[in-house]
């Protein structure tokens, strides 16, 4: 199983988190990130072996990339390309490789459900140099997940520690209470689950079934150093494999 962290965001945790994860996405210039953070990250997960992952959104730091923009789509694709050079042209410079991309915020709960957006986001990914290569974090059984794959792209389906879900599999909106799980504890439990009984438990109860290959923390969640220190400590207890993904 890989953990992923969304890093390089301006939360200040990213050197207690990258220890404790596999797998880092970079924002790159869109929602957050600049040139000097972007490096500082990939130097980050470089001393910790940790994969590289970019992570554009959308191009709204007032609002960090979390509310949907009305972009043309020849804007966003370009937007999305521009992101990802950016993280791929500083990782090759330090001698390291960039290995997946997982959309942020609005972007990526867009893509989720409306096809159209995410074969935007996917033309965006191809137009960067070697943008074919990379491995696309999804939910699983979205939009997203489905139209990469028929474009013959690599694809890792993604749960989240530190999110509640709905009952459709969708997660909570930030705008209801309980839509974060800052509870270390809580967090990890979910982890197991998704891990041993390939699911999640939802806001109503129910069990649901979402098998994964990837577990995310956000960096800015409440307590994220915490969460992650408690979902490794859990998964190494339960004897699981924490690793980058390998399609």
């Amino acid at each position: 199983m890989d953990f992923n962290g969304d890093l390089g965001e301006g939360a200040g945790t990213d050197t207690a988190i990258m220890p404790l994860v596999t797998s880092a996405n970079i924002a790159c210039g869109g929602h957050a990130g600049n040139e000097n953070t972007m490096r500082t990250a990939v130097e980050l997960a470089m001393r910790n072996k940790v994969a590289i992952g970019a992570h554009p959104g959308y191009p709204d730091r007032e609002r960090f990339g979390r509310v949907s923009l009305e972009m043309p789509p020849r804007e966003l694709v370009e937007s999305i390309r521009r992101q990802l050079d950016s993280l791929i042209g500083i990782a090759s410079r330090l001698g390291a490789r960039v290995t997946h991309v997982k959309a942020h915020g609005a972007l990526y709960n867009q893509s989720e459900r409306d096809e159209t957006t995410a074969r935007t986001i996917l033309f965006g990914i191809q137009a960067a140099t070697g943008g074919h290569e990379l491995v696309v974090f999804a939910p699983p059984g979205s939009a997203m997940w489905q139209e990469a794959r028929g474009m013959g792209m690599r694809v890792a389906r993604e749960g989240f520690v530190d999110r509640t879900y709905e009952s459709d599999g969708t997660l909570r909106s930030r705008t209801l209470a309980g839509a974060l799980i800052t509870n270390p504890a809580a967090a990890a439990a979910q982890a197991l689950l998704f891990v041993r009984k390939g699911g999640v438990s939802t806001a109503d109860g129910t069990f649901l079934k979402l098998e994964v290959d990837t577990l995310c923390v956000h960096g800015d969640t409440p307590g994220a150093a915490d969460i992650a220190r408690a979902v490794r400590d859990t998964l190494h207890r339960a004897n699981v494999k924490v690793a980058p993904f390998k399609p």
